[in-house]
């Protein structure tokens, strides 16, 4: 018996033809350019057999099998064999990306129970979602701030000085200027349109402030 398989960390394919394909990590998984590996990337940057993800007490751990190009996690490339952490982000050379979760309850399929949205945070590790994709590299505090409010305010507008004061504190608030959030929130924008270009998210509500559209998971 090999249990529910949903009890299982997870590997989800983030670019290409594999993006939102998913393997159980109940048994170990090899991923290369080989027919017989249980994950296949058609592409010659990726050797034969090129890395190696094997379940284990400790957890789930991520070697490199001597491959040509490379395996990264988070964006470092590996010499060792290493224990990825929920989240973490799995590179095969220059071509296939993989999101690792610990167990499918902490894929945010839909948001959370109370905030349904094409959009999720996840406040304790600073993550966020768009459409299902984890905004990689992470955004920086002061984005992450940003949005955090705008995340617990949805569907009411939030004003300015209140972003500002989320962003950069009361002390420096004071010295922020509005051309300053402007260039801020434009980059953030950026960041949520380079994952799902569909919806603009961050709405501005002229003469009041700014407001979260979250649309439901479709």
């Amino acid at each position: 018996m090999e249990g529910n398989l949903e009890e299982y960390p997870l590997l989800i394919g983030q670019t290409g033809v594999l993006k939102g394909q998913r393997w159980p990590l109940n048994k170990p998984l090899v991923i290369g350019r080989e027919a017989t590996c249980e994950v296949v990337i058609p592409d010659r940057q990726v050797s034969r057999f090129h890395a190696r993800l094997t379940p284990t007490p400790e957890g789930v751990i991520l070697e490199d099998m001597g491959s040509k190009n490379g395996t990264y996690c988070n964006g470092n490339p590996i010499a060792n064999p290493m224990a990825l952490k929920d989240g973490d982000i799995v590179q095969i050379a220059l071509t296939g990306q993989f999101l690792f979760l610990t167990s499918d309850a902490t894929m945010p399929l839909a948001g959370s129970a109370d905030r349904p949205g094409r959009l999720h945070l996840d406040l304790r590790s600073r993550r966020v979602w768009v459409n299902q994709q984890q905004v990689d590299p992470p955004l920086s505090a002061l984005q992450f701030h940003v949005l955090r409010v705008l995340y617990e305010s949805q569907g009411q507008v939030v004003d300015r000085h209140g972003l500002i004061t989320a962003a950069w504190g009361d002390e420096q608030a004071v010295g922020v200027s509005d051309q300053a959030l402007d260039a801020l929130i434009r980059r953030l924008r950026d960041r949520l349109a380079d994952i799902d270009p569909q919806y603009p998210y961050i709405v501005t509500v002229r003469g009041h402030g700014l407001r979260l559209d979250n649309p439901p998971v479709e």
